[in-house]
């Protein structure tokens, strides 16, 4: 089921009951244009609001379905706008305001002052915009005709970060031990986290899902090393002689799978440190889990897990991937600077440009047998890579508009899935601005959703953003962040 997004078409009973079905049907027709248009949610059709307690009464019930992920309001004529302080005072939903009309071309010949009454959104919007800035409601809003596909293209783009918003009020996350020792971004705070995004983050023994793994059936095992023979190319090895190590990566994975399940967690951490009695750290099993739309976090850092599984969830239905990501290491030259992007094991199958290689290969850390991991270089093409940290009075979020491009040569000795990119405006100007910011050393790459969608989700969830891309100076940078380090400070709450 797509998720929902409530139309609400404002009015007046001073124009009458013929004047209001004309309004009626005339925003039946601009529904129609827009829910064609749209990938990510439909389009739900309400009556047209005329009264204080009717928009009321429709907020209220907005919040409480949990289908509804958002709201599209147009005034189609004048609504005078005290009737919604109330309704738009108890809204909890993301609200996208649509200054718009029905007709795209003024019909210069016939035009009377009928018509100018009944189509008159450039009078009641303004006025639903006052009120809304009187307020201090949040909301995105889009002028234009919906005939515009460059209208409906950011209308889809605040669906599917409304969409992301609804998927993490209600994630559940299980971290597998604690972080990484000694290490400070990927701390946090877990009250903040559930005030501020919904998501509700607790540690569970890496033994308890340890007892899962190892009481998973022989032929759920079997079913798996079928399924992993249809989708990947497989090393010989791991057929022959280091099968064990194929079977117990499937093990792992049945089991964490079980766990996860169970538990109603869209989202997870491991550590390398702390693995109890698993013999391998998880790698193809979180490949995997990461392509079924689990967010996950190297090291235990459950922020970008949360992070990964959100801007999957934006990204639904666009054949295009989101994977856990870090910068690695840089190419400064001959030729045009990149990063080349990896983790140890865990980059997710959905970015891969070709069908994945499962490889096993020895992994220095960890303590434990070598690990199975599917090996890929990632497709080409515009992405963003977005991490969050928190700043000790607020999360922030950074983001980098890039564009993974193949490597320039092959990387035979490389035996992990990889990433290599370009990032705007240049390296040199993206890594200051990304230090300055205080950015975490591990990501999301998406090419599931762009900037604007992003942006959407950081208004939506009230977190600040921070954005590197072509227009990026690191001057106009590092002042930006200078404001926004005041205006947060003087908007916290007493």
């Amino acid at each position: 089921m797509k998720p929902q997004i409530w139309f609400l078409t404002g009015s007046q009973h001073l124009y009458g009951p013929e004047t209001l079905q004309q309004v009626a049907d005339q925003s039946a027709e601009i529904q129609r244009t827009l829910g064609a248009g749209l990938s990510g949610a439909e389009i739900v059709t309400k009556p047209v609001l005329t009264d204080a307690g009717a928009i009321k009464q429709i907020m209220l019930e907005a919040n409480a379905d949990r289908n509804c992920i958002g709201i599209i309001a147009w005034m189609h004529t004048f609504s005078p706008a005290k009737m919604w302080i109330g309704g738009l005072d108890a809204l909890r939903k993301p609200l996208l305001h649509l200054h718009t009309q029905h007709n795209q071309s003024l019909p210069w010949s016939t035009i009377d002052m009928d018509f100018m009454n009944l189509n008159q959104a450039a009078h009641g919007d303004r006025e639903f915009g006052f009120i809304q800035a009187r307020l201090g409601v949040p909301r995105k809003v889009v002028a234009g005709h919906v005939a515009d596909p460059a209208v409906i293209a950011r209308i889809d783009s605040w669906a599917r970060a409304a969409t992301g918003v609804q998927h993490v009020r209600g994630l559940r996350l299980a971290r597998f031990g604690d972080n990484m020792r000694n290490v400070a971004v990927t701390e946090g705070d877990k009250v903040e986290a559930e005030l501020r995004f919904g998501v509700s983050v607790n540690t569970y023994g890496v033994n308890d899902l340890v007892e899962v793994v190892d009481a998973v059936a022989d032929a759920e095992i079997d079913k798996l090393i079928a399924e992993y023979r249809d989708l990947f190319e497989i090393d010989a090895a791991l057929l022959g002689d280091r099968i064990e190590s194929l079977r117990y990566a499937a093990r792992i994975e049945a089991g964490l799978r079980q766990f996860l399940t169970e538990g109603d967690f869209g989202a997870f951490t491991t550590n390398f440190e702390d693995l109890g009695g698993l013999r391998q750290l998880p790698g193809l099993a979180v490949q995997r889990l990461m392509a079924d739309g689990y967010g996950f976090g190297g090291e235990g850092d459950w922020k970008t897990s949360v992070l990964v599984t959100t801007v999957k969830a934006m990204g639904s239905g666009t054949g295009r991937g989101t994977s856990f990501m870090e910068d690695y290491t840089y190419h400064f030259g001959p030729g045009e600077p990149k990063i080349l992007g990896a983790h140890m094991l865990e980059v997710c199958p959905s970015i891969a440009s070709a069908k994945p290689r499962a490889e096993i290969h020895p992994l220095g850390i960890g303590g434990r047998e070598d690990p199975v991991r599917l090996v890929f270089d990632a497709a080409p093409g515009p992405a963003v890579v977005m991490g969050m940290a928190d700043m000790g009075d607020r999360f922030r979020l950074v983001a980098n508009e890039i564009e993974v491009i193949p490597p320039d040569e092959p990387l035979p000795n490389l035996p992990v899935a990889r990433a290599v990119w370009k990032p705007a405006p240049s390296l040199s100007t993206s890594a200051e601005c990304w230090i300055m910011a205080g950015g975490p050393h591990h990501t999301v790459l998406t090419q599931a959703v762009g900037a604007e969608t992003l942006r959407d989700f950081a208004d939506m969830v009230q977190t600040e953003l921070l954005m590197i891309d072509e227009r990026t100076t690191p001057a106009d940078f590092s002042d930006r962040v200078r404001w926004n380090q005041a205006y947060h400070r003087l908007a916290r709450p007493l």
